[in-house]
């Protein structure tokens, strides 16, 4: 008995500094956000009570409207767009070719970039003046694009940068499952006469559909929170921002900028409801297409 208690003890020690890490980083900061979206921000830390206030001004700001419909936009074409990519890049790095291992360290490098250097670049990129993209559209007679400026091309060029840092992460993610298909699972569906797309319908999808979910999953949630490349491309005063904020950004406008955190806080706390409405709803149709065994 009292060896049982020495042995639960030490799992309780090797636990506490996790659980102390999730409880004062994310816990706390859950439960302050909430408590401040129904006070007044009154500065130097004072909250005054007023209920549903913010809600109701929330509720009818079209500031937050839109920047939801920004949010969601960016959402499901980033989403869309990278885990279709990353899928397709697993799969042919999965392939025996040359220069494999090259390959995919070029696709990760983005991944363990750093946000602002990734900026930089993507900023030069799309340069209207001089940029490279903008050059190469030259060549084939396509005039200048302001892709940064313009509010019909600036959530494109947005989720074009999403996408890029995205596909890397999924595509190890992905690889890992694909490499634990037996391939014994191949080799009877040839015997059964299937090509390739077939194998790939039949045998690769299923078999990495718990993987696929995961990456869906993880991927609409980090779309829903996009926020470092709105802050470091697209300028404050450009009129393109208004149609590529999103609901993250409107809460660093409100809370650090305009200085009125408790109103912050009630979009943060719009933005998580939504969040967890979207992870149930996937969670619940995972059923029809998730095959773990």
């Amino acid at each position: 008995m009292e060896a049982k208690k020495k042995d639960w003890a030490f799992a309780y020690a090797m636990v506490a500094p996790t659980v102390l890490g999730v409880l004062i980083l994310n816990i706390y900061p859950l439960l302050k956000s909430c408590y401040m979206s129904f006070t007044k921000s009154q500065g130097f830390g004072i909250y005054t009570w007023t209920g549903f206030d913010n809600y109701v001004r929330l509720f009818s700001d079209p500031e937050v409207w839109q920047a939801l419909v920004n949010t969601i936009v960016y959402t499901v074409l980033s989403v869309a767009a990278g885990v279709f990519l990353s899928l397709v890049v697993a799969v042919l790095l999965n392939e025996k070719i040359r220069g494999r291992s090259l390959y995919r360290t070029l696709y990760f490098l983005p991944v363990v970039s750093a946000p602002a250097a990734v900026a930089m670049v993507w900023r030069w990129l799309y340069n209207a003046d001089a940029g490279l993209l903008n050059y190469l559209l030259s060549l084939v007679g396509i005039g200048a694009v302001h892709w940064l400026t313009d509010t019909r091309t600036a959530m494109l060029a947005i989720v074009i940068v999403g996408v890029w840092t995205m596909v890397g992460y999924n595509m190890v993610l992905l690889l890992a499952g694909l490499q634990e298909i037996p391939k014994t699972f191949y080799e009877a569906a040839e015997m059964d006469g299937a090509g390739p797309v077939q194998k790939f319908l039949h045998v690769t999808l299923p078999m990495i559909s718990p993987t696929l979910f995961f990456v869906v999953v993880t991927s609409v949630i980090g779309g829903l929170q996009v926020f470092d490349f709105i802050f470091m491309m697209i300028e404050p005063a450009n009129t393109a921002m208004a149609y590529t904020q999103s609901l993250v950004y409107l809460f660093y406008k409100q809370s650090f900028l305009m200085g009125d955190r408790s109103y912050g806080a009630a979009i943060v706390m719009l933005l998580l409801v939504i969040t967890l409405i979207i992870t149930a709803i996937q969670m619940k149709l995972q059923r029809r297409w998730v095959h773990y065994e």
